[in-house]
C-alpha cells in the first residue's frame, strides 16, 4: 500500500524535492505553504492547503483533512521554516526572534501534535523534522534561526521516546547549505552586514565543509525517503547531517 506523507512547506525547495521524491516512490502526498502560487503549481494530484505552518487551527484542518481523505497518515515531515534575520543578536527585535521561532518550532510541534493521535492509533508512522547544521553548531549573525533549528532537535529526541513504545520513529535532518534563492538571500545579508561581497562570503562557506561544496534540495529529499523506509527502521532519536560535513560553521571572511 502506498505511503501516506504530509510535508509542510512542501511549495518549494526542499520541500517539494521531498514531495517529488516520495512521490516517484509511490506515495501519496498532501502539501501545506504559506505561498499559494507557489502551491498552484505542484501537481493536481497531491492534496494541498494553503496556511501558516505555525498557526493551530491551520494545522487542525490538515489533519482533519488527511484523516477525511486517508484515514491515517504514515510520514510527516515538518519542514516549514523561515530564515529569520541576518544581524547579530544585540540588533534582532524580539518579534523578529519569535517569529522565526514560531515557525520553525511551533510549526514542528504542532505537526506531531496532531500526527501522534493518528500514528498511536495503527502503531506505525514516522515523523521527520528538517533542522540545519545551525542546529548543530550554531551561526553567527543567525541566533533566532539556530536557537530554533537547535531546539527542534530536543522535540525530535522527545518524540522519539515517547511515540518509540508505539511502532512510530522520529528522526532530524540537518541539511548544510542547501543552493537555491534561500541561502541567496542570506549570503547577501552577511556580505551586507560585514561589508563583504556575497562572493566571499559564498567561498567562505564552501571553505568550511570538507567536501567544498553546498547541497542540493534532491540530496535532502533522497535522504528523507531511506528514513522514512524500511531500510531504516530501526533509525529514531538521530541527527542526520546532510551537509557534506561541517568542518568550521564561521569561517572568517
Amino acid at each position: 500500500m502506498s505511503k501516506r506523507v504530509l510535508i509542510t512547506g512542501g511549495g518549494s525547495g526542499i520541500g517539494k524535492a521531498m514531495a517529488q521524491a516520495f512521490a516517484v516512490d509511490g506515495a501519496r502526498i498532501f502539501v501545506t505553504d504559506m505561498d499559494e502560487a507557489a502551491l498552484a503549481q505542484c501537481p493536481n494530484s497531491w492534496l494541498k492547503m494553503t496556511g501558516d505552518a505555525s498557526d493551530p487551527e491551520h494545522m487542525r484542518a490538515v489533519f482533519a483533512c488527511i484523516s477525511d481523505e486517508w484515514d491515517g497518515i504514515d510520514v510527516v515531515c515538518a519542514n516549514a521554516g523561515i530564515a529569520g534575520p541576518t544581524a547579530l543578536v544585540e540588533d534582532v527585535e524580539p518579534e523578529d526572534f519569535r517569529r522565526c521561532v514560531a515557525v520553525n518550532l511551533e510549526g514542528a510541534f504542532l505537526a506531531a501534535k496532531y500526527a501522534a493521535p493518528m500514528m498511536k492509533a495503527q502503531k506505525s508512522g514516522v515523523i521527520l523534522i528538517t533542522s540545519s547544521n545551525a542546529g548543530i553548531n550554531g551561526f553567527p549573525n543567525r541566533s533566532p534561526y539556530s536557537s530554533a533549528k537547535w531546539a527542534v532537535i530536543g522535540l525530535m529526541k522527545t518524540l522519539a521516546m515517547e511515540l518509540g513504545p508505539y511502532g512510530i520513529r522520529a528522526n532530524a535532518i540537518a541539511p548544510g547549505c542547501v543552493e537555491g534563492p534561500r541561502i541567496d538571500g542570506v549570503i547577501a545579508r552577511e556580505a551586507k552586514a560585514k561589508g563583504t561581497t556575497p562572493e566571499a562570503i559564498r567561498a567562505g562557506y564552501e571553505a568550511g565543509v570538507s567536501m567544498r561544496s553546498f547541497v542540493s534540495a534532491q540530496d535532502i529529499a533522497n535522504m528523507a525517503v531511506f528514513l522514512a523506509s524500511d531500510g531504516a527502521r530501526l533509525v529514531s532519536g538521530q541527527v542526520i547531517a546532510v551537509d557534506g560535513h561541517t568542518e568550521n560553521p564561521d569561517p572568517k571572511v
